[in-house]
């Protein structure tokens, strides 16, 4: 499987057969990244009200769009464009400078070429029992690594110990580009892993399969995609 980072929380995820996803598109001007360019068989939001998040009319073509928050709202589970979608359901930071009552979104999970991948949408607070059991087993985890705006490190770092996914592939952390500027550096998270334990792409694309995935948690650090 191929993963690019798109930048913020947008990533393509292509599988070998030629299945694609993006996960949640933003709005260009609001976070400073470029305009995503690439197609997809299917796009999957957070939620369907933040532009950061959601903005699968910005995709080109046709693809299948699904709402995590719908999906967990509405029993967990969907199917589209073949792939198996589950997502739980969470809240925004309750101090969220744009809105006055946090926002709900989805947190979900899907599998392409035999992995399993998971995308923390945009949850803001500690995670309950339930939201860390839904992150049980996964194999690759998209994780919100700038603090600010999102879930703070020390509790993202409680979820990672106790779920172990095999590859932590961070997101949402400040840039050159990314505007919002209280959001953390990607050192203040890789501070929490061993030196050893790190690996930078140097790229905005990897290739991930399952016989080359780390027996213990390590954490994949790309570029984004200009």
């Amino acid at each position: 499987m191929q993963i690019t980072w798109l930048g913020h929380a947008a990533f393509k995820l292509t599988d070998n057969s030629g299945v694609s996803v993006i996960t949640d598109p933003y709005t260009p001007e609001g976070v400073g990244y470029p305009p995503i360019r690439e197609t997809a068989d299917l796009v999957i939001i957070s939620s369907d009200d933040d532009s950061a998040h959601c903005r699968a009319d910005l995709i080109s073509g046709e693809p299948v769009v699904v709402n995590a928050l719908t999906v967990a709202q509405s029993g967990g589970r969907d199917e589209a464009a073949g792939v198996q979608v589950k997502a739980i359901e969470a809240a925004e930071w309750d101090h969220h400078p744009e809105h006055e009552v946090p926002g709900q979104n989805g947190m979900y999970r899907f599998e392409l070429d035999g992995l399993k991948i998971a995308h923390m949408g945009d949850v803001g607070n500690p995670l309950s029992d339930a939201q860390i059991a839904f992150f049980e087993d996964v194999d690759i985890l998209l994780a919100l690594a700038g603090g600010y705006l999102t879930i703070e490190l020390p509790d993202l770092m409680r979820m990672i110990h106790r779920v172990r996914p095999k590859l932590v592939i961070p997101m949402h952390f400040r840039t050159l580009t990314y505007k919002p500027r209280n959001t953390m550096w990607i050192q203040s998270f890789l501070n929490h892993f061993k030196e050893e334990d790190i690996d930078f792409a140097c790229n905005h694309t990897v290739e991930i399969r399952t016989d080359t995935l780390p027996k213990d948690t390590r954490v994949c650090v790309l570029d984004y995609l200009r």
